[in-house]
């Protein structure tokens, strides 16, 4: 057990955990988004996001510090946190990002890494190879096999209480990115970033995004820390949360806010194209877009990546809240409505819930029916997998609606969209308090009856009769065809109920 990190709360695999920085004296809790900070170029003075925006950790890029003489020299004699004037803690990237876009840099795991203590960082990272998606098979594994000899190299060097990264490559390929969790979570780094996956959220790619995350995930185990590498727009944090992912970077604060560009929850706006703010931010509320786009440059950038980072973090709050009150998927869905892509996205991730179920805590707060995707939730496939769990009678009926008991049946169950069968004793119980439509849809009744199809396929002695009302063809064809099906019309009549 990795004991610099611990769960505090769960929802779905989304988690709220505590990590220890040992070096920096400093315990983050998480989900925590690093800004990113390029020391030639600041928009924002590090003390600024410390003292205004609660930011407790960032991440600067070690390799340009050492390429840049009079930065080189300074964080060498004033160390890594006065030359950037910031108290938190500091991850630093080895320079791979540089190596992923140039082909090449002079500098080996051991040297960047050693810098890296040795300017007083509190993260490193060694010089893994990011593999960008759809390359062949061939290249994905020998870049793999580059990365993995890059965290031995970590993983033999002696710095202190530096915390190390074990990054996590792969490429587009589920299987490699699975062996390169499993062989991450099995050195004795501590926090595992999940790399070369900002091609896919630049391309919109979030179905892709989320299949190469879920993969990762279950190499890794679940006391890893894990970071998604360039991932800090707020339109995507709750649906890479939900995935288990615990630390995002961001430069897209600033460079966005450079190109005129303002962040919102449900995509990116051009400034020149506003009229009102969407947005209660200290930035929103005392300008208006014109006022903005008269300032100069560089004050326009400032007050646009200060918005930027203002509705970020706001959106973590949020996402920490719904975990906290297990209703992060419903915020997921909700983000899922705002992009087409993002909408894949979250599709992608209910194709992974039975991997999310294994995280997910049992009881939580109400579940909420929002959409047809509701019906593929991991506690819906929890429920169902359990049914097995459940002894019936010989003669059970099962209902929508609150039918009275009957000599004709042994006992009556429930049937709730998207659920299915359960005893009435349960009623009570989570997810069973669930709110769901008066008018389930073709999703939930669909899900309803592939519970009941369990339930009979689990009990061959028991004979069913199932009652409902207007349910969709497609639904009916998954019910058994010994079960037999009645309205519920006919059912209350048979009971002189009107």
């Amino acid at each position: 057990m990795r004991d610099h990190f611990e769960i505090r709360d769960a929802d779905g695999a989304g988690r709220i955990g505590r990590l220890d920085v040992p070096r920096a004296g400093r315990t983050v809790e998480t989900p925590a988004l690093l800004p990113v900070i390029n020391p030639n170029m600041l928009t924002i003075e590090p003390s600024r996001l410390e003292s205004e925006f609660g930011v407790d950790i960032l991440i600067t890029n070690s390799y340009i510090i050492r390429q840049t003489e009079s930065l080189r020299q300074q964080a060498l004699n004033d160390g890594l946190h006065e030359l950037l004037n910031f108290d938190g803690a500091v991850m630093t990237d080895s320079g791979s990002f540089q190596l992923s876009e140039y082909g090449d840099i002079d500098v080996t795991t051991e040297e960047i890494l050693k810098f890296q203590h040795e300017i007083g960082s509190d993260i490193g990272t060694p010089v893994d190879i990011p593999t960008p998606p759809d390359v062949s098979r061939e290249q994905a594994q020998s870049d793999l096999e580059i990365t993995e000899q890059a965290l031995a190299d970590a993983e033999s060097l002696d710095l202190g209480e530096m915390l190390i990264n074990a990054p996590v490559q792969g490429s587009t390929y589920p299987d490699l990115r699975e062996e390169a969790g499993r062989h991450a979570a099995a050195t004795d780094l501590d926090v595992f970033p999940i790399g070369a996956v900002v091609p896919m959220m630049n391309n919109y790619r979030y179905d892709d995004l989320v299949h190469t995350v879920a993969a990762a995930k279950r190499g890794l185990s679940v006391d890893c820390p894990v970071h998604l590498f360039g991932a800090g727009h707020p339109m995507m944090l709750a649906l890479a949360v939900a995935l288990g992912c615990d630390l995002f970077d961001s430069a897209a604060y600033a460079l966005y806010a450079r190109a005129g560009r303002y962040l919102t929850v449900s995509g990116t706006q051009q400034l020149d194209d506003l009229d009102y703010f969407p947005c209660s931010c200290p930035i929103c509320v005392t300008h208006t877009p014109e006022e903005i786009r008269q300032q100069n440059d560089d004050e326009r950038e400032r007050l646009l990546a200060e918005h930027n980072l203002h509705v970020t973090f706001e959106e973590l709050r949020r996402i920490k809240q719904a975990i906290r009150s297990g209703n992060l998927l419903e915020l997921v869905d909700r983000r899922a409505r705002g992009h087409p892509s993002m909408y894949d996205g979250y599709r992608a991730l209910l194709d992974h819930a039975d991997q999310l179920e294994r995280e997910d805590p049992v009881s939580k707060g109400t579940f909420f029916y929002t959409s047809p995707e509701s019906a593929r939730r991991p506690e819906v496939l929890r429920h169902h997998e359990r049914l097995d769990r459940l002894s019936t009678p010989d003669r059970l009926l099962l209902t929508e609606a609150g039918a009275p008991g009957s000599d004709e049946y042994d006992a009556a169950w429930r049937v709730v969209p998207p659920f299915g069968p359960f005893p009435r004793e349960l009623s009570e119980s989570y997810p069973f308090t669930a709110a769901v439509p008066d008018r389930p849809d073709r999703g939930g009744q669909i899900a309803a009856a592939e519970g009941v199809r369990r339930l009979v396929e689990t009990n061959p002695n028991t004979e069913f009769t199932l009652a409902v009302e207007a349910w969709h063809a497609d639904a009916i064809e998954e019910i058994p065809d010994r079960v037999t099906v009645e309205s519920m019309k006919d059912v209350r009549e048979g009971f002189g109920t009107e």
